[in-house]
């Protein structure tokens, strides 16, 4: 646990439950707009929750040699990462054009009082 300083291990830390919050904040996105295609992007943020792991894990036993196999990991896993995050984010775009929803405000109309 030497090999970061606590600021460190405060982003580190902090930064590991952020996206596990983001994850379950798009899932239950998902689930109230109907709209499956954001699922998809929590299962694509899953590699990269790995990756930071696999860091926090590394640096927990202090660099250890015997645990470099985790670098690697971390490595490989950002790389699928990237990739799942760009295939959902395209995925949520396409299905987006094939369906578009209506964001312009709704129009109000006056009713006379009469």
């Amino acid at each position: 646990m030497h090999a970061l300083s606590i600021p460190t291990w405060i982003i580190h830390i902090s930064s590991v439950v952020e996206w596990i919050t983001a994850i379950w904040l798009i899932w239950t996105y998902s689930e109230v707009s109907h709209n499956k295609a954001w699922r998809l992007l929590s299962f694509a943020m899953l590699p990269a929750l790995v990756s930071a792991m696999c860091a926090c894990t590394w640096h927990f036993f202090d660099n250890a040699p015997a645990l470099e196999w985790l670098v690697t990991l971390q490595a490989w896993t950002t790389i699928i990462g990237n990739f799942t995050l760009w295939g959902a984010a395209w995925w949520i775009w396409r299905t987006a054009q094939r369906s578009p929803i209506t964001q312009q405000p709704l129009e109000v109309t006056k009713v006379d009082s009469q």
